[in-house]
């Protein structure tokens, strides 16, 4: 299984942007789809993004679309949450995960399908 650590988390004001960080151990890494994930208070937990390791293709929830970008980086095996113009509604504990990869049309959109997660890191955003 591969291990992951997400980074990056922090207090912020409404507007600002965050960089998140999803490292991981393991060389098979770069193999895997890596998602994000994030679950608000009382909330359940639902996707933010992703990027498929087949094409590098990525995929947004409709309310990031615009503000957030995931890019990755297999030599440092580190995907990336780039997230501008962030909103109150945005707190949350965002967590990545991996899932088999996906090619043409599909892409892992349900948290069942992704296997290793990490511990998850606190985004807070005020107004």
């Amino acid at each position: 299984q591969v291990q992951l650590v997400e980074s990056g988390g922090g207090s912020v004001q409404a507007g600002d942007s965050l960089r998140l960080s999803c490292t991981a151990s393991g060389r098979t890494f770069n193999w895997f789809d890596v998602g994000w994930f994030r679950q608000a208070p009382g909330k359940e937990r639902e996707i933010v993004g992703g990027i498929r390791s087949s094409d590098g293709k990525t995929y947004f929830a409709d309310s990031v679309k615009g503000r957030f970008t995931v890019s990755r980086s297999n030599a440092a095996n580190t995907v990336y949450l780039q997230m501008n113009s962030l909103k109150p509604e945005d707190t949350a504990v965002y967590y990545c995960a991996t899932a088999p990869p996906r090619t043409g049309i599909y892409y892992s959109i349900q948290d069942y399908e992704y296997t290793s997660w990490g511990q998850g890191t606190q985004v807070t955003v005020s107004s």
